[in-house]
């Protein structure tokens, strides 16, 4: 996304926050953003293409400063996972997105309707990941229902904490009590060996994240392949930027092909020293690399 077309991204979430996305119109969007409507077209299809633009990049700010809480760290540590789950609420508080969220859900738009549940099912998925890495290969069949259940705790909980206690809950305090209970929960229906749903419907609700080892392997060699293309590009001036740029796409594609269980964190670390270089960090190459790693 360029500068230009963020500013505008930027601009709208301030004026769906202040007037409401029904109410702010297109033309709002012009004069406060101060682009023509040929520009605007250029970027958006539409107001609601812009809309789950605002979500996107508020999401994909979280979750970047979410996976750097795991760099260097014991995946395992559940305080490591409250740290994250602290930066989900204030990052959400922060950009205001609930009463968005709320008005979408109220509203006649399917597709914005199906955009929102298609952001929760990720929302699911990234818990499940990160109850598997907590608790155990051996609490995998309960991580969808108990992933489910702590999604609706915490929400719940957040809703009626800050209507009883706003400005002055304590998010830590909410997020520390809902998983005290969803490790006793854990620990119940696994005795009892109880499930509702398969942790493996969840495939079936974001297919775009599940492809075969084979289908991921050549589609990051392919476009390892183009990024290394725009470094010996880029980077023909700079001998040292261009050789550790090629070392940090070499030893991610290592991680994956060599490893059964790859370090995420040291991927993701990789990427972010990708991502902070100049030359890269604009590129499509790049964005397209990075996404065929976030949706394996």
């Amino acid at each position: 996304m360029n500068e230009r077309k963020r500013l505008v991204v930027k601009y709208a979430h301030q004026l769906f926050i202040e007037k409401g996305y029904q109410a702010t119109s297109i033309q709002d969007i012009l004069d406060y953003s101060g682009i023509s409507k040929g520009t605007f077209y250029n970027y958006f299809s539409s107001k609601s293409e812009l809309l789950k633009a605002v979500f996107l990049s508020a999401k994909e700010k979280f979750e970047t400063e979410r996976n750097e809480l795991l760099i260097g760290q014991n995946l395992a540590d559940i305080d490591i996972f409250i740290k994250q789950s602290e930066l989900q609420i204030h990052s959400n508080k922060s950009s205001k997105l609930f009463s968005l969220y709320e008005e979408i859900m109220i509203s006649n738009d399917t597709d914005l309707k199906n955009f929102i549940t298609h952001v929760k099912f990720q929302n699911i998925h990234w818990l499940s990941k990160r109850f598997l890495e907590i608790f155990g290969n051996e609490k995998k069949p309960y991580i969808l229902d108990c992933a489910i259940l702590y999604s609706g705790m915490m929400h719940q909980m957040i809703h009626f904490n800050s209507l009883a206690k706003e400005p002055d809950f304590n998010p830590t305090e909410i997020i520390r009590y809902c998983v005290d209970r969803i490790i006793t929960i854990f620990e119940d229906v696994s005795r009892a060996n109880v499930q509702l749903l398969e942790p493996d419907l969840i495939k079936q609700w974001l297919p775009e994240f599940f492809h075969t080892e084979q289908d991921f392997h050549t589609a990051l060699l392919h476009s390892a392949t183009n990024l290394k293309k725009v470094i010996f590009k880029l980077c023909q001036v700079d001998e040292a930027e261009r050789v550790k740029n090629l070392k940090l796409i070499h030893f991610i594609q290592e991680e994956f092909l060599q490893n059964t269980d790859p370090r995420i964190f040291l991927i993701e670390s990789a990427l972010l020293s990708l991502s902070t270089s100049p030359k890269l960090k604009d590129t499509a190459e790049l964005r397209e690399f990075e996404k065929v790693i976030a949706n394996n």
